[in-house]
């Protein structure tokens, strides 16, 4: 099952919150390394290509062999504003000048460590399934509390809504309809919609639900310290 889907890991060097965060160890592994690993076993993917900055992540994806294309990132596009719409545009230019025939793009973040090849086989699949109908597909995972309980400290320190909402009617979570976040785990795009709207959501973007356990996203220390104990228990 390749749909001709070229993959970008984007993998930046600097980090200010987690510092080396792409190959810190998770289990005695690499973070990185999670995110390599799974997609080279997902059947979906025709190509893989890492693009860093960092000389460290090219060592490790050296160790892939031709598994792994490296593609490495300019100055400009490595700097603390540079955004992943760039990145990925990057990405889709070098491709181009290859001369790839680029019909769909996916976007898998190391940071994501617990998703796994089955979660972007059947991302992949779910995408196919419905291309007549959707320019896209992002992973999302249960919001833990509804929004509307979310609060902003005003003046004097008091609490106000962020949301307003009828607080004699919904006085429970049960009582609020399931909202979802966008975990960062898979997004998949036609190369098109991606040159078009500039980005991986539109109007037409399909979600593909994923359950909390596999859905740690690692921005910090305390994040990198539960995908630790997650992966101890699930994996």
């Amino acid at each position: 099952m390749n749909h001709h889907i070229h993959c970008i890991i984007p993998a930046r060097k600097g980090s200010k919150r987690l510092v080396g965060k792409n190959t810190r160890l998770l289990l005695g592994k690499p973070l990185i390394s999670w995110t390599i690993e799974e997609a080279i076993r997902s059947s979906g993917i025709a190509s893989i290509t890492i693009s860093t900055d960092d000389e460290s992540v090219m060592e490790i994806a050296k160790n892939y062999g031709k598994s792994i294309e490296i593609l490495k990132r300019p100055e400009i596009l490595a700097a603390d504003d540079t955004t992943t719409v760039d990145v990925v545009l990057h990405f889709v230019s070098w491709l181009n000048d290859k001369g790839e025939n680029v019909k769909h793009i996916m976007l898998l973040q190391p940071t994501s460590p617990l998703r796994t090849a089955t979660h972007i086989d059947e991302a992949v699949n779910n995408y196919f399934s419905n291309l007549d109908k959707i320019d896209s597909l992002i992973s999302v995972t249960k919001s833990a509390h509804p929004p509307w309980w979310q609060r902003k400290i005003g003046e004097n320190g008091v609490l106000e809504d962020v949301f307003k909402y009828d607080k004699s009617k919904y006085k429970r979570s049960q009582d609020f309809p399931q909202t979802y976040i966008v975990n960062g785990a898979i997004y998949i795009i036609k190369a098109e919609s991606f040159i078009k709207y500039k980005g991986f959501e539109t109007d037409k973007t399909l979600a593909y639900i994923m359950e909390s356990n596999c859905s740690i996203d690692i921005d910090t220390e305390f994040d990198l310290m539960l995908a630790e104990k997650i992966a101890k228990t699930y994996y």
